[in-house]
């Protein structure tokens, strides 16, 4: 390295460098030397090419998530939005709650263990810069074929990761999804969510202010690990051959995270730092620039000071390095010494590596050589904005005119019968316990509901049982049919699930996963998913508090299914008024809420009976969802109902079959008249919801439902260890178990 890096640089310009091998583009690479006057040192092009990449910059997706922000409805309870580490919501009593989902998809089908248990890592940490203690995790998953083999390799090593990461933070699992589908062979989807909580005054920001203060490191040694890592591997696509970027996937250690979490939480406690960051994606170079550009100076940085794992790292590797378990803080001066005794204490590693300035650069030196000399923003904000090519696919309209409604369908009851079974028994319907029991559901004694239940939920205080419940949808089958309808169909499912709990939803989080961005059709399918999720947001009241936009899953030129991924938080003054979804009392009335229609486009029914996906998903009516989601939550304060299921995937029967397992009591259906009974049972109509009403509360349940004009149908009753639909079969529970039950473990064994 010369005397000056940045001098040489300047007296250089006609040097070679390899930004192509470090994923820019020409014309980026000209902007950089617009930029800075001159060609970057080698050290600035490593920064500049893992903060400009899609995973970090959004350079393909701003143009459109800008919408976020503009369709924003008014909602008091949104504390920090879009921009920060995640968003947080007021939910009373003084606290307030951070969410975030986010994608960990390329380095998970790399490195199974590791890509998902780093996911779940980094999530945490996002959640922890804000200033709160994390409480719960959750994880929505979609692997390729069922039965495919590399299926056996990724899903398992994905669930251990997480498990394994999790289940040693002592953070509870509380829900999710596993979805199998074809489309997601070559690039599963592993999106990572989590949740914390803190009191309003504990909120912090991502921000570098105060010239002196001190630029703290913290955590874990940077290694060699995870160089490049998601900024890289989430930016281009995999090729038809296996995958051979092993090194970039990080390695977790979820010993040293946890005691991360306890230092930062006994140093918030204590009001030391000044400004925070977690280290994730783009590491070093995403901490020191972001910090740097939200604040009111400059930064200087000494990057021989940084702790490392591997003395044989060079500068631009340190910089680009996605090592785990790492913090940046701002401190002021006087702090400083009490803040690296609390380190000490908790064994974490900490060194003062570089100070705020009084100018507006990112400096950064190499044994008193200076190697960086950046504007900031220009790093972290301020990348390039692609405004990318989208237009409607030629063979969208061959798709929607595929009508699932020409499918054959059951020519008696016997077949009726044999197909509730096979859907039941189906990968995607079937029981995930295999997976679910992996993770500790129940640690801290604070988890209230969790998988299978509609939402989450957990208590987050004793003495008044104030809670918040969070659940996760997703259905890209109906999103490839309608990227528009299938994002606000992920919106109300979500929103739903939340409100069958008896929690009123607040806000969300969303974790966009698509193919490419140069593929016009695959922009398409995101504008019009993030202009849906927008308007649907909207019109429900429900903020985008922030997220995570997964572009280049495709492997050669075969894409995902788009799958926007939706996280609705919800929160519920008591969790003891909770609702589940299981038939626990003989004799309570069933009532189907919602309007039926013959709605099959995209339905489970059609995948599995017939391999289908053609036609149009379930009509859309959000103000429909709003008005469910108020009866629902009235009749879990109020006592009116003991059991409620949101109807989705599967339909009806789908629903009925997991509400009588999971109670453990079976149910007796009665078919309403002038309505097919398959359609009774497969249709996936959209804003309905199957609930068990106390015989007490009957009259009272039905004059509200009438009152604000909620289609309220009797059904039938719970009663006996059968499913039971009159006119139709009978299907004992121990026979729906054995069905529901043993798929899962077997495609694994």
């Amino acid at each position: 390295m010369s005397l000056d890096t940045v001098k040489h640089a300047a007296g250089t310009p006609d040097a070679g460098q390899p930004w192509a091998e470090l994923g820019l583009k020409e014309d980026e690479y000209a902007r950089i030397r617009e930029i800075l006057g001159r060609r970057p040192t080698g050290a600035e092009l490593a920064m500049y090419s893992v903060m400009w990449s899609e995973h970090c910059s959004y350079k393909s997706s701003k143009v459109h998530l800008k919408q976020f922000g503009e369709k924003a409805p008014e909602n008091d309870a949104l504390l920090v939005g879009i921009g920060e580490n995640a968003g947080v919501v007021d939910v009373g009593q003084g606290y307030a709650v951070t969410f975030k989902v986010e994608s960990h998809n390329h380095p998970s089908y790399i490195e199974p263990y590791q890509g998902a248990a780093t996911g779940v890592g980094g999530i945490v940490r996002d959640i922890l810069a804000m200033g709160a203690r994390p409480v719960a995790v959750m994880d929505p998953l979609r692997f390729g074929a069922a039965d495919h083999p590399d299926t056996k390799r990724v899903l398992p090593g994905v669930v251990a990761g997480i498990g394994g990461y999790g289940n040693c933070l002592g953070l509870p699992n509380i829900g999710g999804e596993v979805v199998f589908d074809p489309c997601y062979q070559g690039n599963p989807l592993v999106n990572a969510l989590c949740v914390g909580v803190m009191k309003h005054e504990d909120i912090h920001l991502a921000k570098a202010s105060g010239a002196g203060n001190k630029v703290i490191l913290y955590g874990a040694r940077t290694g060699g690990d995870g160089i490049g890592g998601v900024s890289v591997l989430a930016s281009e696509t995999f090729d038809d051959s296996k995958p051979t970027k092993r090194p970039a996937v990080q390695v977790g250690d979820p010993f040293q995270e946890k005691l991360l979490i306890e230092c930062t939480l006994e140093i918030f406690r204590e009001k030391l730092v000044a400004g925070i960051q977690d280290l994730g994606g783009a590491g070093l170079s995403c901490a020191t620039s972001e910090l740097a550009s939200a604040g009111s100076g400059g930064m200087r940085v000494e990057l021989d000071t940084v702790p490392l794992r591997d003395s044989s790292l060079s500068p631009e590797e340190i910089l680009m390095s996605e090592s785990q378990e790492r913090m940046c803080a701002i401190v002021e001066p006087g702090k400083v010494d009490r803040f690296l005794e609390i380190c000490e204490k908790w064994d974490v590693i900490a060194t003062v590596i570089g100070e705020v300035t009084e100018g507006s650069r990112l400096e950064i030196f190499w044994h008193g050589e200076q190697i960086v000399d950046v504007p900031p923003r220009s790093v972290a904000h301020e990348g390039p904005t692609y405004h990318r090519p989208y237009a409607r696919p030629d063979w969208q309209d061959a798709l929607q005119a595929d009508d699932a409604a020409k499918l054959p369908r059951p020519a008696d009851a016997a077949e009726l019968r044999a197909q509730v079974l096979q859907l039941v028994g189906s990968p995607n319907q079937a029981s995930k316990a295999w997976i679910t029991d992996q993770y500790d559901r129940f640690v801290q004694g604070n988890t209230v509901l969790a998988q299978p239940e509609d939402s989450g939920m957990v208590r987050i205080d004793e003495d008044t049982n104030l809670g918040v419940a969070v659940a996760t949808d997703g259905n890209g089958r109906y999103a490839k049919l309608d990227p528009y309808a299938g994002a606000q169909l992920a919106l109300a499912e979500a929103y739903r699930n939340v409100a069958a709990t008896g929690a009123r939803p607040l806000a969300i989080s969303d974790c966009l996963n698509f193919g490419s961005p140069e593929d016009p059709a695959v922009m398409w399918q995101f504008a019009e998913a993030t202009r849906g999720l927008a308007d649907g947001c909207q019109t429900l009241g429900t903020p985008v508090t922030g997220g995570n936009v997964s572009l280049y899953n495709q492997t050669g030129d075969v894409a995902i299914h788009p799958t926007p991924v939706v996280a609705v938080l919800g929160v519920i003054d008591d969790v003891t008024r909770r609702t589940p979804v299981g038939f626990a009392e003989e004799g309570q009335l069933l009532y189907l809420l919602g309007d039926t229609r013959e709605e099959l486009g995209g339905s489970a029914w059609s995948q599995v009976v017939h391999d289908h996906l053609g036609g149009l998903p379930p009509q859309v009516d959000l103000e429909r969802e709003r008005l469910l989601a108020e009866i629902l939550i009235s009749a879990s304060r109020d006592g009116m109902v003991d059991a409620a299921h949101d109807l989705s995937d599967g339909g009806l029967v789908q629903a009925l079959v997991e509400s009588c397992l999971h109670g453990g009591k079976g149910a007796r259906v009665v078919v309403p008249d002038g309505l097919d009974p398959f359609v009774f049972l497969f249709s996936e109509s959209a804003g309905r919801a199957v609930v068990a009403v106390p015989r007490s509360e009957e009259l009272r349940f039905t004059d509200m439902c009438g009152a604000r004009g909620l289609p309220a149908t009797r059904i039938g009753v719970v009663d006996g260890d059968e499913l039971a639909v009159q006119g139709q079969f009978d299907i004992p529970l121990d026979e729906l178990r054995a069905a529901h039950e043993a798929t899962v473990p077997g495609l694994i064994a």
